[in-house]
């Protein structure tokens, strides 16, 4: 939880600091990162198949298949990435016009996407690399590293905007070299980390295909779930931008405000859920592994609940540390509320999705998130707030309605406990398991 504290907390300083600039620059921004999210998804996608791998592998005690695992599993993030420095080399402005941005937006948000895109490898490297490292039960080590380099890139970020001190004055080009920055470091960190004995890890040169066609099949749902996402954030974020700079701004604010707040904490449940249920799953322990879903659950939805009934109170307060645009308030304010109802569906579903995703079960919050997105947050706010010209308010309304329909789909999925015993079959197939889940 302190990690993601951290890390969102990086994310939330850009906000910030574009909102010293204009409208334009906080939009530029939250344009950017839609696309930014699909090598973060990517990274997500591939390190949720280290982590189940890594805490199933520990949990059984076969050591050499984990750290084959994670050798392969940080290869395929570096290649994936290659084909993000790409694009954010030769199309990262088209990317932002197509969304329909203004001109300023587009500039701005072309310089920040090329040079967040270059440095994905490494990106890659960070996501999956503490995702494998949490996945033996050291979620310490990650912190550290990723607090480390989250720190310098919030430092630099101040700076290389600002031009505090010596540093030059590049605005929203330096909120993205400041980002650029802390993932390289990061990366070479934890690469030097696995390689040291410091960790109970090894890299170790890969053989076994059974192991990677693991890899890619939980993987590929988790990073199917990033390309949905990117694709209804296209005609979502448009439909905003219909409305006005400043509604699809107070979006982006509104969003930020609740991954600051209460996000990080649903995330660091997800991930514990996701390694208990993985390493109960190794010792043969599946009432356990399901056990553990439910109260993780439950706290859950407890303490995140808490937070959003405090973001609900003072979202207005929230928001004024992002804008002064008194229009931009207004609509930022209503969508920190939406987000805050929401807390606890979504701590909810993040729980239950990272205790699958330890069993290898990466499918149901697949299709959660794409009928989810279609029907509801699309569905919804097209319908409602375009064809009967209820205008932001039926986008206020799709966000909640879109995460109460993910926990019917994936709520059905655990309660059948179908997952346990892919997860166990799994586990048999690579030769990590020989024994059968207690019942």
């Amino acid at each position: 939880m302190a990690e993601q504290v951290l890390r969102t907390l990086m994310r939330t300083t850009d906000i910030v600091v574009a909102g010293f600039f204009s409208p334009a620059a906080v939009a530029a921004v939250g344009l950017a990162d839609i696309y930014g999210r699909l090598p973060l998804w990517l990274g997500l996608g591939v390190g949720d198949g280290a982590i189940a791998l890594s805490s199933q592998d520990t949990g059984s005690g076969d050591t050499a298949n984990r750290n084959e695992a994670v050798t392969q599993a940080i290869l395929l993030g570096l290649l994936a990435g290659i084909p993000f420095v790409l694009f954010g080399l030769v199309g990262s402005f088209w990317a932002i016009e197509i969304l329909g941005a203004e001109s300023e937006t587009v500039r701005l948000g072309g310089l920040y996407l090329a040079i967040i895109l270059v440095t994905a490898p490494a990106f890659h490297v960070t996501m999956i690399a503490a995702r494998a490292i949490q996945g033996t039960g050291d979620t310490r080590t990650p912190m550290y590293i990723n607090a480390a380099a989250n720190v310098v890139n919030i430092v630099l970020t101040v700076g290389l905007a600002f031009g505090v001190g010596p540093l030059p004055e590049l605005t929203i080009v330096g909120i993205a070299v400041a980002t650029a920055i802390g993932d390289t470091i990061a990366a070479g960190t934890f690469l030097l980390v696995i390689y040291s004995p410091w960790s109970e890890l090894s890299f170790v040169r890969p053989t076994r295909l059974v192991i990677a066609k693991q890899l890619v099949v939980v993987s590929a749902p988790r990073v199917a779930e990033g390309v949905t996402e990117l694709i209804a954030e296209f005609p979502f974020n448009a439909i905003l931008l219909a409305f006005g700079t400043e509604v699809n701004a107070a979006y982006h604010i509104g969003r930020r405000v609740y991954q600051q707040v209460s996000s990080p904490l649903a995330r660091g449940y997800g991930v514990a859920a996701n390694i208990l249920s993985g390493q109960a799953l190794g010792r043969g322990q599946a009432a356990e592994a399901y056990y553990n879903g439910l109260a993780a659950g439950g706290l859950a939805v407890l303490t995140v609940g808490g937070l959003g009934a405090i973001l609900f109170a003072f979202a207005e307060e929230f928001v004024r540390l992002f804008t002064r645009d008194p229009t931009t308030i207004h609509y930022a304010t209503n969508f920190a509320r939406a987000y805050a109802i929401s807390t606890v569906l979504i701590a909810l579903y993040v729980v239950l999705a990272g205790s699958l995703r330890g069993g290898s079960e990466t499918r149901p919050p697949f299709v959660a998130k794409v009928t989810g997105a279609v029907c509801f947050l699309l569905g919804v706010t097209y319908v409602f707030g375009v064809q009967l010209e209820y205008g932001v308010l039926a986008a206020y309304v799709a966000i909640v309605a879109d995460f109460v329909w993910r926990n019917v789909v994936v709520g059905v999925v655990y309660l059948r406990r179908n997952w346990l015993t892919r997860g166990t079959a799994m586990m048999h197939d690579r030769g990590s398991f020989t024994t059968d889940p207690d019942e």
